[in-house]
């Protein structure tokens, strides 16, 4: 997929949103993908050197999504870390990050994705990229169907494609990138036509064993 032009030689200043299913399907994968998220920082500024493409700043954070209906604390939302000077921060909230709950499938996956669009985005540097990552082995439930407190959540996928693609988004349109981690099934299976979205299926309850961090900053540095 065409993510845009490539700014050769370009300062960037990166901002990256993870959005991690914490639910208990992912409990024998939870921690080979915090240990991923963990050593990210490094892996993803060495393969843009190795690009020709030089990160000024780059700035984490982590949703980690469970599910609204049967879980007390359904979203775990860090701020930004500025890496590598938050490190230690940045470790201590990934290290407690716990696989558990969720109940039945689906979960509230298109919850988390609607709060990363409207994190606070960066708006320095010369070149600016707004990412957002999302990791599930799951299918999502549809939006609205469980009451949530938060009155700016949209309400259907119609509605949080809006959010991604209309001017009332926190994130550059030039700047934004999707890359979805999840199974060929609803709604993942639908992103295809979304501006600067990329999906690689995984297959649907294996919490994500076929997804490495390799392939994720491969398809992250080229989409920049």
């Amino acid at each position: 997929m065409n993510f845009g032009g490539i700014n050769q030689g370009a300062n960037y200043n990166v901002d990256i949103v993870m959005c991690i299913d914490a639910t208990g399907s992912m409990a024998h994968i939870i921690d080979e993908v915090k240990a991923n998220a963990l050593s990210f920082y490094q892996k993803f500024v060495d393969e843009m050197n190795n690009q020709g493409k030089n990160v000024d700043q780059l700035r984490i954070k982590v949703i980690a999504f469970r599910d609204y209906a049967v879980d007390s604390e359904p979203m775990v939302i860090s701020d930004f870390f500025v890496l590598d000077e938050q490190k230690a921060e940045f470790q201590n909230f990934v290290n407690k990050i716990e696989a558990m709950g969720g109940g039945d499938l689906p979960e509230n996956g298109l919850e988390a994705l609607a709060l990363a669009i409207n994190s606070d985005w960066t708006t320095e540097g010369a070149v600016r990229r707004h990412v957002i990552l999302m990791y599930t082995d799951a299918e999502a439930k549809p939006l609205g169907v469980d009451k949530t407190d938060n009155s700016d959540m949209p309400t259907s996928i119609a509605d949080l494609r809006a959010l991604w693609e209309g001017q009332m988004s926190k994130m550059e349109n030039r700047a934004k990138r999707l890359l979805i981690f999840a199974p060929e099934v609803e709604p993942w299976n639908n992103f295809v036509g979304w501006q600067h979205t990329f999906h690689t299926a995984s297959e649907a309850g294996k919490g994500l064993e076929d997804v490495d961090i390799t392939t994720c900053i491969n398809l992250l540095v080229r989409s920049i």
